[in-house]
């Protein structure tokens, strides 16, 4: 595993995968099929891996976080770069602080919680659990009224701040006064695009933030590098005839749920059992399991 601090550089030369975690029959983590995921997004040029919401890390157990913590350094390739998440709850992650100093993980990130945390509440928050980590953290940004970008710049200009996830998702991408205001006032060579293909082009092109993160990645990594490579060599066409190629795959997680949708894919495509998925989330249904299998298969097909 690459332990070195991330840095724009390291954002920009690979697409960063969200993977899910694969558990057995008893929701135990299961190292082979989880190894089978990591394997399959290395062999297609993936070198960042975040392990967040679509591992499920909201319900993670604190009892096994040191244990998935391990499978995942163990696992990782001599290239990859690893980021394990935290929270989202305030004490869980300062629980989890101290459980991530064990381990050489370059960075975490802190999940975001809703409803019951207000913007200065939050950034005290990070900060405390930065403090604790004693290393700068990854900011993620998922809804409005989270964390305002005058916070987020304070936190990156005292160094609690690595990179940002920001994914706040938009009818029009292309209409975002927030990142609008983010970019502004923070360098967007350390914001990457967190909601996967579909709005990345817009992201990294018109808004200039410095990767994207995506799900669907981990059934065609071959295909998702080379839509982020289009998108450095600013070839747009070749970039917007990729993201298309995801589109039935992504369009079944924004119908049905992006979590769910992702593990079933994963297993349907036959990248790895990724079993059964973790409380309190339950599985798609059947009809939905067939559709979700033929775009996940055709996608794969194109990798």
């Amino acid at each position: 595993m690459n332990v070195a601090p991330i840095t724009p550089e390291v954002l920009a030369n690979s697409v960063i995968a969200v993977p899910p975690l694969a558990r057995d029959a008893g929701l135990k983590v299961c190292i082979k099929e989880n190894a089978k995921i990591i394997r399959h997004l290395e062999d297609g040029g993936v070198r960042t891996l975040l392990y967040g919401g679509n591992a499920l890390f909201y319900h993670i157990a604190l009892g096994e976080y040191a244990e998935t913590l391990a499978l995942l350094q163990e696992n990782a390739g001599a290239e990859a770069t690893v980021v394990p998440s935290v929270g989202p709850a305030y004490g869980t992650s300062m629980d989890q602080a101290f459980i991530l100093r064990e381990f050489e993980f370059p960075t975490a990130m802190v999940l975001p919680a809703r409803d019951v945390a207000t913007p200065d509440g939050v950034a005290t928050g990070i900060r405390k659990f930065a403090e604790a980590y004693g290393k700068p953290i990854v900011l993620y940004i998922k809804f409005e009224g989270y964390l305002e970008p005058e916070h987020a710049k304070l936190l990156v200009e005292d160094g609690v701040i690595n990179w940002i996830k920001y994914a706040i998702v938009r009818e029009d991408p292309t209409q975002d006064d927030y990142l609008c205001r983010l970019v502004d006032l923070v360098d967007p060579e350390i914001i990457v695009s967190g909601i996967g293909e579909q709005p990345a082009i817009v992201h990294v092109n018109s808004f200039g933030v410095n990767s994207f993160t995506s799900g669907c990645v981990c059934v065609a990594p071959n295909l998702s590098s080379k839509m982020l490579q289009a998108l450095k060599d600013g070839t747009l066409d070749t970039a917007e005839s990729i993201r298309r190629t995801f589109a039935p795959l992504e369009d079944l997680r924004n119908d049905i749920n992006p979590i769910r949708v992702l593990h079933a894919a994963v297993a349907e495509a036959g990248i790895a059992e990724t079993g059964p998925i973790l409380p309190l989330l339950d599985e798609v249904d059947e009809k939905s399991r067939v559709e979700i299998g033929a775009a996940a298969r055709q996608l794969l097909s194109q990798n």
